[in-house]
């Protein structure tokens, strides 16, 4: 299957929003059992409205650049941002439909991020995902790709 990335077309908006959504649930259920769903209720709130929320201002936002992946429909989506101060390019949001996971549509969309980054002059590309299982195939995509881990714990307590 050849992977084909374009830019982002607002004709895209919702169907981008509905894979990050889908793509995104597992490690929402994964933080639920980690964090239990009183405590998951305090952090994260309507993790859905807030994770459609924040697609759609990437999306529409005028510092953040944004592709799709597309084989024979929009199967993924990355959005890129710039601290041109720090020399940093920052692969903000990236999402693959669930259906095509496991295909190369995370590794090309990554790769085709990393390579934008280069090409604005930037020093340094910086990604962020989670620690907990339901992120292993996006980190393994990512050091696949050459990023470094640098680790963070978060803690949380329910008052």
């Amino acid at each position: 299957m050849q992977i084909r990335i374009r830019p982002y077309d607002p004709g895209d908006r919702e169907t981008v929003v509905d894979i990050a959504l889908r793509a995104w649930e597992p490690a929402h259920r994964a933080l639920e059992r980690t964090l239990g769903t009183r405590l998951h209720r305090q952090v994260v709130g309507d993790w859905r409205r807030a994770h459609a929320r924040d697609v759609r201002e990437d999306l529409d936002s005028e510092e953040a650049l944004a592709w799709v992946a597309v084989n024979d429909h929009v199967s993924g989506f990355v959005t890129v941002r710039f601290d041109r101060e720090g020399g940093t390019g920052l692969v903000h949001l990236l999402g693959v439909d669930p259906d095509q996971q496991g295909r190369g549509t995370g590794t090309a969309l990554t790769e085709f991020a990393v390579d934008r980054i280069r090409e604005e002059g930037m020093a340094v590309a910086v990604i962020r995902t989670g620690g907990d299982e339901a992120h292993a195939p996006a980190r393994a995509v990512y050091e696949k790709a050459g990023f470094v881990a640098s680790p963070v714990v978060h803690y949380y307590r329910s008052l």
